[in-house]
């Protein structure tokens, strides 16, 4: 459904507040430059433009970085050096399957430094669907239009006999082959980060609509007069005379199995002109950014909900491609043969386990469900569940959280959306009762988890932060098992291992702490420090990871009482941290510092679910404070609009959620954890035609406390709601108040879901 957004900004002008109404569509409000303004020591989202289609199989971005950066896109550099296919999820993961176009004016030069441009952002038009800028350098204009696995580029060329487009096979092994009888230009690239098997390679075909005047590959630094080449580093060059204002197309696609599947795939944009591409991409964004209508923000409000979006609809991306009958194929990342049916990549569990894939189970159950196929593909082709995948198995980060992406999906749109459920869950139990090839695949320390109950501090790095996320996948696993009405004794187990968080909490300091094999917890301890048995955080962020047995949390600190000081003191303690334990600082440290909100880091996942669990605690105004102020103070519309990385929609889908009203603060359950509106109104449009329509026509940035909530017509004092009666279709009517209203959602009938209240 394509929404029209209203919106109310607030304009100071001479002392007067100016409203200003606005009715653009869903995807003219989406800026891809939020969060680019990163670099390796401070991450403001650590992203890049993505031109491309929801979940595309290519994104397209404008290259500033080198061959090889991983900040291939940074917000503050003053030249481009090519436009780039990419498939890269983040720098830290870094790239594959990489090539680039350039094209340039005057003396030939085709190396990165040489050719490079300057541009300007004032000459930089950046959409999701479309991007466009002028090159300085060059007196050329660029613009680009993606399909999900093709797209076109339009170069709009000054009068000279020295036009130039540059081709960049990337380094690593290459190949190229220059075409001039068919205006065409075929290649491949093999350069990649990891997780590919021997045989890949990113095939690419490019189709002129001009004819070349002249043709040269290059080797290296080195031009060559061949049509065809293959070595450690290609490229080719082609030329022509160019009128002024002249504008030369191309066409180009790739694929991951052939060169004939390559020119299959470029059959997506037809027989349509750049500006028809254009429009039915434009389209398609509206209609899927269209699913969810926000009313009554201001401008910046409403950019900052619509560039989170964006974000949230980009990974895991498609990894498959259809042959010439229109069948569902894929390359395999883990075994390297052509096998049919799904297959999506590039993301990573142990972030969007949280609320990216809980977005997806609410809003796109359809789309996830082709995800879940292909997972079960993935188990099929390497025998385990991928926890970070780009494109093939990763040896990154910790936790079994595929536990958690299978369970939730199943337990929300598992009915309506058929997949292998069965396969999953072999894999579920496989990938928890095993150490993978990897140690971030399967359950490193898995042996003692079992026989001790905890992963020792002095066996298995990041000991703490794995048990404590195996506790709450095993808590997964035993939600699955009894959907799928397994053996009782089966249940049992995975009930009983999910109370494994109980065995590192500390009483002395009312935190989680790292356990050696003998029983005793490591020392010295200190909760500042950051590392140890932790992964990017401390002790203090980690202590809340028992998402599904917070009254358990409650009982082990002797209370709600001593339960939400230890809440406060989040906020209250100074953002200090002790790095002695990594010998250095991380980039995590300072964006935790730098946001001046004491040791709540929300840069970083594992604390991200904290201000909810105020409600656990009957102090459900704190959480409704908590979550204005951080959608207030660290996300913006801008250039450093996140507070951290992005991390495939994860933090995007924070703030998407959190704008609504409610948080999964417990995937594989079916609630929701409330927080509050930041709109005066939102609709969200359901696949099932269902609307939620959620209501809070006083709103405003003084009005950020509930003080009443009717659901449907009826008074309803809950602090969560329930996934099957929104998908029924919902109207919440939320009352908003300047003052908090402690007197609502504080009693022990209101308060979301803890596994020791079942």
């Amino acid at each position: 459904m394509l929404g029209l957004v209203i919106v109310t900004a607030s304009v100071t002008s001479s002392g007067q507040t100016v409203p200003v109404s606005d009715s653009r569509t869903p995807v003219e409000w989406v800026s891809p430059l939020m969060g680019t303004d990163s670099d390796y020591h401070v991450s403001n989202g650590n992203v890049y433009p993505a031109i491309a289609m929801p979940w595309g199989m290519n994104f397209w971005t404008p290259q500033t970085g080198g061959i090889g950066d991983g900040w291939t896109y940074t917000y503050n550099a003053t030249k481009i050096k090519g436009f780039k296919q990419t498939h890269q999820p983040s720098p830290w993961m870094n790239d594959y399957g990489q090539f680039s176009i350039m094209p340039i004016t005057g003396e030939l030069r085709f190396k990165e430094d040489e050719r490079q441009s300057w541009f300007s952002h004032k000459a930089e038009t950046v959409t999701p669907y479309y991007y466009s800028v002028y090159l300085a350098d060059h007196n050329i204009t660029t613009e680009i239009t993606p399909t999900e696995r093709a797209a076109r580029f339009r170069f709009t060329f000054p009068k000279t006999d020295e036009a130039y487009i540059i081709v960049d096979a990337f380094d690593n092994g290459s190949y190229i082959k220059i075409i001039p009888e068919e205006n065409k230009i075929i290649g491949y690239t093999t350069k990649n980060s990891g997780g590919v098997p021997q045989n890949f390679k990113n095939y690419f075909v490019i189709v002129f609509d001009k004819s070349f005047t002249t043709s040269s590959a290059f080797n290296g630094d080195d031009l060559v007069k061949e049509m065809e080449l293959k070595a450690n580093h290609t490229g080719a060059v082609i030329g022509f005379k160019t009128k002024q204002g002249e504008q030369v197309n191309a066409k180009v696609a790739s694929s991951f199995i052939s060169f004939e599947q390559a020119e299959i795939n470029l059959k997506e944009i037809g027989n349509n002109s750049f500006d028809q591409l254009k429009e039915k991409a434009k389209s398609v964004w509206n209609e899927n950014l269209g699913r969810i209508v926000p009313e009554g923000g201001t401008a910046a409000q409403t950019t900052t909900f619509y560039s989170c979006l964006y974000r949230s609809m980009l990974f895991p991306r498609k990894f498959y491609e259809y042959d010439a009958n229109g069948n569902v194929m894929h390359y395999s990342p883990y075994n390297g043969n052509v096998l049919s049916g799904y297959m999506y990549t590039d993301t990573g569990f142990w972030d969007t386990f949280r609320s990216l894939f809980p977005f997806l189970n609410l809003v796109f159950p359809e789309q996830n469900s082709e995800i879940q196929a292909g997972l079960a593909n993935a188990y099929k082709e390497s025998g385990w569940l991928p926890e970070w995948a780009s494109p093939g198995l990763r040896d990154i980060m910790v936790g079994n959280n595929s536990a958690s992406i299978v369970a939730d999906a199943y337990l929300k749109i598992g009915s309506e959306n058929k997949y292998d459920i069965n396969t999953l869950y072999e894999a579920v139990i496989h990938g928890a009762n095993n150490a993978g090839p990897l140690k971030a695949v399967g359950r490193a320390g898995v042996e003692q988890y079992i026989q001790l109950g905890y992963v020792p501090y002095d066996v298995v790095n990041e000991s703490a932060a794995r048990t404590l996320e195996y506790a709450y996948d095993d808590f997964a696993i035993y939600q699955l098992a009894k959907a799928l009405k397994r053996p009782k004794k089966e249940i049992a187990l995975y009930r009983k291992r999910s109370q494994n968080y109980k065995n590192l909490f500390d009483p002395s300091h009312n935190l989680m702490r790292g356990k050696m094999q003998n029983g005793e917890f490591m020392k010295p301890f200190d909760p500042i420090r950051w590392g140890e048995g932790f992964t990017e955080g401390n002790s203090w962020h980690y202590s809340w990871s028992v998402f599904h047995d917070i009254q358990g949390l409650i009982d082990l600190m002797g209370g709600k009482e001593t339960f939400v000081k230890q809440l406060d003191s989040v906020f209250s303690m100074p953002p200090v941290f002790n790095n002695s334990f990594n010998g250095g600082f991380i980039h995590e440290m300072r964006e935790m510092q730098v946001a001046n909100m004491g040791q709540y880091a929300h840069g970083n996942q594992p604390i991200q679910h904290m201000i909810y669990l105020y409600n656990h605690g009957s102090e459900p105004w704190k959480a409704q404070y908590w979550v204005r102020e951080t959608m207030n103070r660290l996300y913006t519309p801008n250039p450093d609009g996140y507070c951290g990385d992005e991390d495939n929609g994860q933090t995007s889908a924070w703030y998407v959620f959190s704008a609504m009203g409610f948080y999964p603060v417990t995937p594989a359950t079916d609630q929701y954890v409330l927080g509050a509106p930041l709109f005066k109104k939102i609709t969200i449009n359901l696949e099932n035609n269902k609307q939620i329509i959620i209501n809070a026509p006083k709103n405003s940035a003084a009005n950020r406390y509930i003080k009443s909530l009717k659901f449907n017509g009826k008074e309803y004092t809950k602090n969560w709601l329930s996934h099957t009666e929104l998908i029924k279709g919902a109207v919440l009517d939320f009352e908003m108040d300047d003052i908090p209203n402690k007197n609502r959602g504080i009693n022990k009938e209101d308060l979301p879901y803890s596994l020791t209240n079942e």
